[in-house]
């Protein structure tokens, strides 16, 4: 079993940046895959990065390619997301995501991950 708790959301002005953390207890496998979702108020959740555990292979989406960036601490058990340039489209939940089994063809499928954080809040302000 994995618990994530996320943290580092908050509110921050468009053009600025934040930096997610998800802390992950329990064990966390060599063929694992982390990721980060989000999701608007009215909006489906949707994909934003992932990171393969072993060789550390990162996606991302297109609308947050360039700007953010995932990264992983495999000692601490940590995976981060530096967020660059926000746009208030970029305001949302964030959640940590951990899938058992990483295949990189399906990173971006939300049921593909089995462990879930509680969600962090992102704001961004004009």
């Amino acid at each position: 079993q994995v618990q994530l708790v996320e943290s580092g959301g908050g509110l921050v002005q468009a053009g600025g940046s934040l930096n997610l953390a998800c802390a992950a207890s329990g064990r966390i496998f060599s063929n694992y895959a982390m990721g980060w979702f989000r999701q608007a108020p009215g909006k489906e959740r949707e994909f934003v990065a992932a990171i393969a555990w072993t060789g550390g292979s990162t996606y991302y989406s297109d609308s947050v390619k360039g700007r953010f960036t995932i990264s992983k601490e495999n000692a601490k058990n940590m995976v981060s997301l530096q967020m660059n340039s926000l746009k208030l489209e970029d305001s949302a939940v964030y959640y940590c995501a951990a899938d058992r089994l990483f295949n990189p063809y399906s990173v971006g499928r939300q049921s593909e991950y089995d462990y879930w954080g509680q969600g962090t809040q992102v704001t961004v302000s004009s």
